[in-house]
């Protein structure tokens, strides 16, 4: 019996965990008590696409957010040769939202071209947006409520909200009152200079006012990563991405033409493979003169969008297409934003991983969001560390140990790009990809967040997948 058959869906500590499976040859004790929650459907993957991760500034620059999960969207529409009239609900995820499309996804949808029939939402969840777009709709699926779902999730780096001071801000706000000259002119008197200082957005945590540059440079610390093993692992990670595209494994690409461009955009732009040298150079960016964490060994502001499509395995049947991946588990989790801000990966693997009856020696791919090659090295010294997970995490013994050989194998964040709202969605194409190429069975995705939140997710191959 596969050891994933017995899992039904059930609430771990603290409420926190869902959990999806096969609802095949569970044993009869269990089915009973999961039977009003779980349907009893495999939920699949059945394929998913991104538009090209770009450094934000470059090409995107001119479009807006929408235009970029529309681009991602039609191209998943495109790929599958799928009627667009069998979505059932469409859910996306970004961070830093346009205020003129507070909604993206239903501005996305409609843009488009699906019905205005089709409702449409969107979730923030920080780097774990899209992440949270997709167990949002295996969540309705689940329940009956739907078949067929698009999930994605979007990030516009190059034109951020800023905002005017908000004293400007309240003095604007009685401009509509005003109704004489005189009022107006009154209103324009009690501008002072620092009314004029705009409010710029910064990728701090609003609970403890640090920079997650900070927080990864204090973990990195915390847990003796050296600045050379971030350096190298930065290095890695943009090889490993520049050897998967130049061997054409990055297919979830989908070529994009803005509409000031000149050529279809079919490239990650950010993938740069420095030199040892080149990189030690680099000053601290944070933690200053110290630090450890440089421009070179963190993720960079990006632009670009995902999408991709979930359903039943017996709709995919009905509709003749084949899955990629069965969605087996999934689990958030959520600690301490000032000392755990980014130990999300430990927590969400541990779990998860528990969940499924499972261990790190059973995943054949792993796929980690990269958002510092500190952040990782600690995860990953964290999860091998029988006193962290003693002392910190109440476990008996650690979580386990990170098979490098297995591991972000095409390039993760730190190369590729991140897209807060979108990278969820490309590490579980990454996984479903990998898993089929690499003939893995199973594959385990997890990532940190804001807050101190983070995700953990276990996929299987569909038998039936192809590339």
């Amino acid at each position: 019996m596969n050891m994933l058959s017995k899992i039904g869906l059930r609430s771990g500590a603290g409420g926190q965990v869902s959990v999806l499976v096969r609802g095949v040859s569970t044993t009869p004790s269990l089915q009973a008590k999961t039977q009003a929650k779980n349907t009893g459907k495999n939920m699949v993957l059945v394929d998913g696409v991104r538009t090209p991760f770009l450094m934000s500034g470059t090409d995107y620059k001119s479009l807006m957010p929408h235009d970029l999960q529309r681009y991602a969207m039609i191209g998943l529409v495109n790929k599958l040769g799928l009627d667009k009239s069998l979505v059932d609900y469409i859910c996306m995820g970004t961070v830093i939202q346009e205020v003129k499309t507070s909604n993206i996804a239903r501005e996305a949808s409609l843009g488009a071209g699906f019905s205005d029939r089709i409702p449409s939402h969107t979730v923030t969840m920080a780097c774990i947006s899209s992440n949270q777009a997709i167990t949002t709709c295996l969540g309705l699926i689940n329940a009956g409520v739907y078949d067929v779902c698009l999930a994605g999730g979007v990030e516009f780096m190059s034109d951020v909200p800023i905002r005017h001071s908000r004293k400007m801000r309240q003095l604007l706000m009685k401009v509509p009152k005003a109704k004489t000259l005189g009022a107006k002119l009154s209103l324009l008197g009690e501008i002072r200079p620092n009314f004029l200082a705009p409010e710029l957005p910064a990728i701090a945590e609003f609970s403890t006012n640090e920079t997650m540059g900070h927080s990864a440079d204090r973990l990195a610390a915390t847990f003796g990563v050296t600045r050379q093993e971030q350096d190298d692992f930065a290095r890695r990670s943009h090889q490993m991405a520049a050897d998967a595209r130049d061997k054409g494994y990055l297919t979830d690409i989908i070529p994009v033409k803005t509409p000031k461009g000149k050529d279809f955009i079919s490239v990650d732009n950010g993938i740069r493979v420095s030199t040892e040298a080149q990189m030690a150079k680099l000053k601290p960016a944070f933690v200053k003169p110290h630090g450890s964490v440089t421009a070179a060994n963190s993720s960079y502001l990006t632009d670009g969008a995902s999408a991709c499509l979930l359903m039943t395995e017996d709709k995919a049947k009905e509709l003749g297409l084949t899955p990629k991946a069965y969605m087996r588990a999934y689990t958030y989790v959520s600690q301490d934003p000032k000392d755990q801000l980014l130990l999300g990966p430990t927590y969400g693997t541990q779990k998860v991983l528990k969940q499924a009856g499972l261990e790190l020696k059973d995943i054949d791919v792993l796929e980690y969001h990269e958002a510092f090659a500190g952040q990782i090295l600690a995860n990953v010294a964290a999860m091998d560390s029988d006193s962290f997970a003693q002392n910190t995490m109440g476990l008996k013994e650690k979580v386990g140990t990170i098979d490098m050989s297995k591991f972000n194998l095409w390039g993760g964040s730190l190369s590729i790009g991140h897209p807060f709202g979108a990278t969820g969605v490309r590490l579980a194409m990454h996984t479903a990809n990998r898993m089929i190429r690499e003939d893995g069975q199973y594959g385990l995705i997890a990532a940190c967040a804001a807050g101190g939140q983070g995700v953990g997710m276990i996929m299987e191959r569909h038998p039936d997948a192809k590339l």
